[in-house]
């Protein structure tokens, strides 16, 4: 249960004056876009929560005479004259002259209401008028003044003003009164920070941050240093650290168990493979079978970047639990993955006589029944599939590890749900081909111990990346031709985003219809709203070289593997982040012919964008491409993120707040060494902590066990 002093904070916003049902259901999915679910309702700490962008500084007092070119500027003036437009051109602004004593100021209005500029404006007397200062000719004009006030109405104005990201509907000054009646109602909060660490970083308290915050006195207040901004980022990292440590204190609470393995079927696959296993393979291999031979369970995050050999780790992982007696489950987010994983490990699995079996929701009737037995009966060691592996009517024998591929997609609460699914003794390895920086794989994976496999397998061909604007379309088409007419294969790949998902469909049908046009029977198709056989049958198709050019929306951004394919064309690159270009660019370069990435782009290429496709011609480090792609978009747009289970944080910025992270985990881990059941005076603030970001779960795990 919430604590009771938390429930203002937790009431809805339609009840502020201001705030009707309409702009209720328009600010909800804007200021709640981590839960974004329709019916949604803004509340109180929904606006508390918004915090500035920047700010207008209103301090700035020429005359008249010394106006600047531009900028905000505040002026006192005398009312001269009012030019009403012509009564048959309405289409003509409204315009007022003020001056003051140095010169004349026009103040413009468009389709204005006559009367109500009268009474803001009355001739003859003094105003103090705040907005953008412009100029018509050698003339000085305002539009649109933001404020027209009397003096007594200036006193009151506070001249530094935040300014707040918005939605289309929403008007800053609405939103400004309904945050400032959201204050109103910030109760009085016990400190969950350690006063010593309070004091060293001579931070305000909460409640003082969100204050400061919200009606700054100085443009720093709302800068990423100031005190205000770090105090309130340090709480949400905190409630995240905390949140997942407990994560962590209750699955390694339940007791494990030992599957030290014999080594007798890894050494049979082992020999099977085609190449030796790199340092990096070995390396965490033997961090993996530690973990699975020890009494604790293993927590473990295997990080390999594009074509590192995630694979083979896996499977020797995998087959360690079959050689211990029991089984393992392999879970990716896809079915085109899920069956590609299936056909690599039955390969491998033969050499050594393991079964492996393939479960999906496409599996049905008496197929699916027969292999539910089969995994029953502990005849199956090894099961590939999607999130159909954790269905009611799946039961394992003996599931004694777990391995789940591209993590991210999952997010925590599936990861919880899984592992009841398992039991408690389950061993747990979670793998991502999404290199991620360390402040991001701390606030995501906090709870698990790392690998990293940071070299690439012997055999893999270096990519060479080009980066083109579209009107050089035609050239990229002709040598695309002399390549396939080398009998080489290639990937052409157009950007889906959610908003527009038909228009993105359409893109690439069309993209499709124009290259088959050219390269007659060569080309095939590939996208998400396909049904399942003839997805499967384009890319069987393409692998067994009867296609030789795919086209395809970005189904084919992890683990799709045909080491004939040499070259990536990627479509609008611009409209891409890096993890991803970085993610689809490794989908080439994996056979022994030489390889090309093509990123075609539209003119003209914003800032960013030019960062990141510089980033992409001059590293294939996915490490570093990382720690760029969370400089450039921050994390709330890293991994995709509002499917991807990550914490869209408010506060924090994973860019420059890393260490804060740091101090977070530490303090966390901390707090539950001497207080595991958070029962202390600040074990119970630290609660009301993790209520107020929503961290619920985590505070039932004190009572489970």
């Amino acid at each position: 249960m919430r604590p009771p002093l938390l429930n203002p904070l937790f009431a809805g916003a339609a009840g502020l004056k201001g705030i009707g049902q309409k702009l209720d259901k328009l600010m909800a999915p804007f200021l709640r876009p981590s839960h974004g679910t329709p019916g949604d309702t803004t509340r109180i700490i929904d606006l508390l929560f918004h915090l500035p962008s920047g700010l207008v500084d209103r301090r700035f007092r020429p005359r008249i005479a010394d106006l600047p070119r531009d900028g905000v500027v505040t002026i006192e003036a005398h009312v001269a004259k009012h030019r009403p437009p012509p009564p048959m051109n309405k289409r003509l602004p409204y315009r007022v002259d003020v001056y003051d004593g140095t010169g004349m100021l026009t103040l413009v209005f468009f389709h204005a209401y006559a009367d109500s500029i009268k009474r803001m404006l009355p001739e003859g007397e003094t105003r103090f008028i705040s907005g953008k200062i412009d100029w018509f000719n050698t003339e000085p004009q305002m539009a649109h003044p933001d404020h027209i006030l009397t003096a007594d109405q200036f006193e009151k104005m506070p001249l530094i003003e935040p300014v707040y990201p918005l939605t289309e509907g929403l008007s800053g000054k609405v939103l400004v009164k309904a945050i400032a009646q959201a204050l109103e109602k910030l109760p009085e909060l016990p400190e969950w920070q350690d006063s010593a660490f309070l004091q060293r970083h001579q931070w305000p308290s909460f409640a003082q941050a969100l204050k400061a915050m919200h009606h700054p006195e100085t443009p720093a207040s709302v800068g990423l240093e100031s005190l205000p901004r770090r105090r309130l980022a340090y709480d949400e990292l905190l409630a995240n650290q905390l949140a997942l440590s407990l994560v962590r204190a209750n699955m390694k609470r339940a007791a494990g168990r030992r599957l030290p393995g014999t080594g007798e079927l890894r050494a049979k696959l082992v020999s099977a493979l085609p190449y030796s296993l790199t340092g990096a393979q070995t390396e965490a291999i033997g961090e993996i079978l530690r973990d699975m031979a020890s009494e604790e369970r293993m927590l473990r995050l295997l990080q390999g970047d594009v074509g590192s050999g995630k694979t083979v780790v896996a499977l020797l992982a995998l087959a360690a639990a079959v050689e211990s007696g029991a089984q393992g489950a392999l879970m990716v987010p896809t079915e085109i993955l899920a069956r590609q994983h299936f056909a690599t490990l039955t390969a491998l699995c033969e050499a050594a006589g393991i079964a492996v079996a393939l479960l999906t929701g496409r599996e049905k009737g008496k197929p699916r029944e027969e292999i539910l037995a089969r995994v029953k009966s502990g005849e199956i060691g090894i099961v590939v599939g999607t999130h159909a592996l954790f269905q009611d009517d799946v039961s394992f024998h003996d599931l004694g590890l777990v391995v789940i591929d591209e993590q991210h997609r999952f997010g925590v609460h599936q990861r919880l749900a899984l592992q009841a699914k398992a039991g408690g003794a389950t061993d747990l390895l979670v793998m991502t081909a999404t290199p991620i920086p360390r402040t991001l794989a701390l606030t995501v994976y906090g709870d698990m111990d790392v690998s990293k496999l940071t070299e690439k397998p012997p055999g893999r061909q270096p990519i060479d990346t080009r980066v083109i604007p579209m009107s050089r379309l035609n050239e990229v088409v002709e040598g695309l031709g002399r390549s396939l007419a080398q009998g080489h294969r290639a990937y052409w790949v157009c950007p889906l985003v959610e908003e527009s998902e038909l228009v993105d469909l359409a893109a690439a049908e069309d993209r499709f219809t124009a290259l088959a046009l050219v390269f007659k029977g060569k080309v095939g198709l590939v996208h998400g709203k396909m049904k399942g056989p003839e997805k499967d049958r384009v890319m069987a198709d393409f692998k067994a070289g009867a296609l030789q050019l795919l086209v395809s929306t970005t189904v084919i951004e992890v683990g799709v593997d045909v080491p004939e394919a040499t070259a990536m064309v990627i479509e609008n690159a611009e409209r891409f982040g890096l993890a991803q270009l970085h993610q689809l660019r490794g989908r080439v370069g994996r056979g022994s012919g030489k390889s090309t990435c093509l990123l075609l782009y539209q003119e003209p290429l914003g800032e960013t964008a030019k960062s990141r496709l510089s980033i992409m011609r001059e590293t294939e480090d996915g490490f570093r491409i990382a720690e760029e792609d969370l400089r450039l978009r921050g994390a709330g747009e890293m991994l995709g993120t509002r499917q991807s289970g990550l914490p869209l944080f408010r506060m924090a910025d994973l860019a420059t707040d890393g260490d804060l992270l740091a101090a977070a985990r530490d303090d966390s881990q901390l707090v539950l060494n001497r207080d595991p059941k958070l029962q202390s005076e600040r074990g119970e603030a630290l609660k009301i902590l993790l209520y107020l970001f929503e961290r619920e779960e985590a505070i039932r795990l004190l009572s489970a066990g």
